[in-house]
């Protein structure tokens, strides 16, 4: 037995729903569109600005201009009246005022020493300089100024008052300059390595901050091709992903340059990404320097940093702090790896050379010479030595009696 509503679905189930739609009009199926957007329940979980409908595709219908604007609205707040109060302001003072409490004054009363008749009339007929005397002679320095502790001072000492001097000598301050501006030209720079001058074997463009971004990815670009310089630098020069993108694309190509320091720039996790991923693919750069950029660039740039270290050999000085203790172990190891691999290499190249392959052969049959006259000395009999040859002559005391030997007669 099929229920009501089953047969109400029956009917339904023909029905071709393509026909339908393309029987609507376009403002039926943006009614339906609104429609199914209501009863989606996950669009209460969309941020405001996806939830709203689109409202700009009414046409604008003028020009706007600002000063009309602002000249309308203010002739609108003037025309409208102001709401009338419910209770009209009297300007009464609710409450008490605030009084702040005043401090009790401290009076301070000097004390009157009473001294005896004869110390009263010394002192009142004294003069300065024989209270200056007491005084000094009491240790009560800071009541005599400088002028009149050096006229007690000349005065006992029988010096006159040109030997006493009372200068104070500061310390002599050294001037510390300011670093001198870079001098490298970059126009003359960038030429030079556009043209491949083998002259030009080091550019250094650190703290020039007004180098453009287009004039770096100019320098990426001749680098390309350029096979004499060396080391490039450009620390300190505001330089952003863009131009770690174009350097990127520069060690790729390049097979001569063997340092790259691209320090204290704007460059983030993404430029940083991307020069790893080009290193993989070089294998002539052997020092790089990224430290100090504007933002971190996290442990997943980290990580591939370190996987990078270890799956390229050539890499000898890498300029970075990592972060997290594992990438930084990791990169440590593979540093200390490389080098010792290239040490190796080193050794081995130059045992092949023809002088020290010779030098070393020499050396071997030296040391094969020093061992046969070793093992010959060896074999022979050791000779008797005078004092052994005077201790045999000794007779030897009995068993039954000790005497005591005291040397040659």
């Amino acid at each position: 037995m099929a229920l009501p509503f089953r047969k109400d679905l029956d009917k339904y189930r023909e029905l071709d729903e393509d026909e339908i739609l393309g029987k609507l009009t376009e403002a039926e199926l943006k009614q339906l569109e609104t429609v199914l957007d209501d009863l989606d329940p996950e669009n209460a979980l969309l941020p405001a600005g996806f939830r709203q409908k689109d409202q700009t595709l009414k046409k604008p219908g003028g020009p706007f201009d600002r000063e009309k604007l602002l000249s309308f609205l203010e002739k609108q707040a003037l025309e409208q009246k102001d709401v009338e109060e419910v209770v009209p302001y009297t300007g009464e003072k609710k409450g008490k005022v605030f009084i702040p409490k005043q401090k009790p004054i401290q009076s301070y009363v000097e004390e009157k020493v009473m001294l005896e008749p004869e110390l009263e009339e010394a002192l009142t007929s004294a003069t300065d300089t024989e209270l200056c005397d007491l005084a000094a002679i009491l240790g009560m320095h800071n009541l005599i100024s400088s002028s009149q502790l050096q006229d007690i001072m000349g005065s006992s000492n029988g010096v006159g008052n040109e030997s006493f001097t009372n200068v104070v000598k500061g310390e002599k301050v050294i001037p510390v300059l300011d670093e001198p501006p870079n001098p490298t030209n970059v126009e003359e720079t960038l030429q030079r390595v556009k043209d491949n001058d083998p002259r030009l074997v080091e550019v250094n463009l650190n703290n020039i901050k007004n180098i453009p971004i287009p004039t770096l990815k100019e320098f990426a670009k001749a680098l390309e091709m350029n096979t004499y310089v060396k080391s490039f630098s450009l620390a300190a020069t505001r330089s952003n992903d863009p131009v770690a993108m174009a350097f990127a694309d520069m060690l790729r190509a390049n097979q001569a340059l063997n340092s790259l320091n691209v320090e204290s720039n704007f460059i983030t996790g993404a430029g940083i990404l991307a020069l790893i991923e080009a290193l993989r693919e070089n294998n002539t750069l052997t020092e790089i320097k990224i430290d100090n950029q504007r933002q971190q660039l996290g442990t997943p740039v980290e990580m591939e940093i370190a996987k990078m270290l270890e799956e390229n050999a050539k890499i000898l000085k890498f300029g970075y702090h990592f972060m997290q203790q594992g990438p930084r172990t990791r990169a440590a190891a593979a540093i200390t790896k490389n080098n010792d691999l290239a040490w190796r290499l080193g050794v081995k190249n130059l045992c092949r050379s023809p002088c020290i392959s010779s030098a070393l052969k020499l050396l071997k049959r030296f040391l094969q010479n020093a061992h046969l006259v070793l093992s010959t000395e060896r074999e022979k009999p050791l000779e008797k030595s005078a004092s052994e040859e005077w201790k045999a002559t000794i007779p030897k005391p009995s068993s039954h009696r000790k005497r005591r030997y005291s040397g040659p007669p």
